[in-house]
């Protein structure tokens, strides 16, 4: 048996974790009660105890993702590029700000994991002043990071404590550079999972470094055709406890920044069925088709306060919605897909417990009748299974 098969793979999700061998797929509710190696151990630990440290690999999305804040000297430039890379690192980003504007702007309450500074190319400076690090003072963040223009970085690091410079993303002909910011955004974000003490635990019974699970997914999506009949373009959600990340194929924007990968992915970190349930509610109710829905759907707004099995499958058809109209025309957020050009819609993550292939079969045909005026409808695809993750981490 080659050393590929003997791999052990772990998923740490936040409602479910599941293990992975050449023979079998098996997955487990967490026991919010245990620490998560010992409850992993009580479920699997004959299975755990067959393989080596150095043959146990281990992703997780049980930290539900960073969240980040950015500045900009321009909206075509510096948000745009900056803005790119933290979505394709994983990034949640809460909000941008235009710098010449900064003092119009609230401040927001929640803690920050990472605030982003960009602006100018490296032959011109002097770009940033007193507003800046007044709007900063009032800010609760974790970390800081500057990549704008070399001229500007003596001044920055001398005003703003523990700030990480970084070299500008911006060139001089006006080309992104997304090397180190996405590498220090990874890196973050690894941190996060790494730094979250159920997390540590596990490095106890593997050698290899713990990805989050929506770096494994997107590096699984150039193999999925070996599982799936997927048509090209195509998209994939992958909807869970905490989040709701989407994948797709680059040929779906207009405005291709970055050219390292083949597909990119979003990551909506308020938009979960169980950690985040309440916003995700909140989200629904702010979008004035969800009511036109519920009716389409059979059910009252009286499903928000429900805690039964019928709410969550509906939430999870809400979350389907709420990400579509997010990439689309209607949502302005930061990219616009082209979805009537999409062919196969794969669904991932831990609406495979929850939902039929008919129940998102009907959010789909209504989300393109309703938003996009369309009688195109995509295929459908459920990973049932919840395998697609096993390909990336196999890579």
């Amino acid at each position: 048996m080659s050393q590929e098969n003997q791999k052990l793979l772990i998923d740490v999700g936040s409602t479910y974790f599941k293990i992975s061998t050449l023979d079998s797929i098996e997955q487990h509710f967490r026991d919010f009660n245990k620490d998560i190696l010992d409850d992993l151990m009580n479920k699997c630990g004959d299975t755990v105890s067959r393989f080596q440290k150095d043959d146990i690999y281990i992703c997780s999305s049980a930290n539900g993702g960073l969240s980040a804040l950015i500045i900009g000297v321009t909206n075509s430039f510096s948000l745009k590029y900056a803005t790119n890379i933290a979505f394709n690192s994983g990034i949640n980003i809460i909000d941008t700000i235009l710098y010449q504007n900064i003092e119009d702007y609230s401040v927001p309450s929640d803690i920050i994991d990472v605030v982003i500074i960009v602006g100018g190319v490296n032959s011109h400076g002097g770009l940033f002043s007193g507003a800046l690090y007044s709007y900063l003072s009032q800010l609760n963040y974790s970390n800081i990071v500057f990549v704008g223009s070399e001229q500007d970085a003596p001044a920055i690091s001398k005003e703003i404590e523990k700030v990480v410079v970084l070299p500008n993303i911006i060139d001089d002909r006006l080309h992104i550079v997304e090397q180190h910011l996405k590498e220090y955004l990874t890196n973050l974000y690894q941190q996060d999972i790494e730094g979250k003490e159920d997390i540590k635990h596990l490095y106890s019974i593997t050698a290899n470094q713990i990805f989050s699970t929506p770096y494994i997914v997107n590096r699984a999506l150039p193999y999925i055709s070996q599982k799936f009949p997927v048509a090209d373009p195509f998209i994939l959600l992958d909807i869970g406890g905490a989040t709701t990340d989407i994948h797709y194929s680059k040929d779906l924007v207009e405005d291709n920044l970055t050219t390292e990968n083949e597909y990119d992915r979003l990551v909506f970190k308020r938009l979960g069925v169980y950690k985040s349930r309440q916003s995700l509610i909140l989200a629904a109710q702010g979008n004035e088709f969800v009511y036109e829905l519920l009716t389409h759907l059979k059910v009252t707004e009286k499903i928000f306060i429900d805690q039964n099995e019928k709410a969550t499958r509906i939430l999870m058809q809400l979350a389907i919605f709420l990400v579509l109209c997010k990439t689309s025309h209607y949502g302005q957020a930061y990219v616009n897909l082209k979805l009537l050009s999409v062919n196969s819609i794969v669904f991932t993550g831990g609406i495979t417990k929850v939902l039929a292939i008919e129940d998102i079969e009907t959010i789909i045909a209504f989300f393109y009748r309703k938003i996009l005026s369309s009688g195109h409808r995509p295929v459908a695809i459920l990973d049932s299974n919840y395998d697609i993750w096993t390909l990336g981490a196999k890579v």
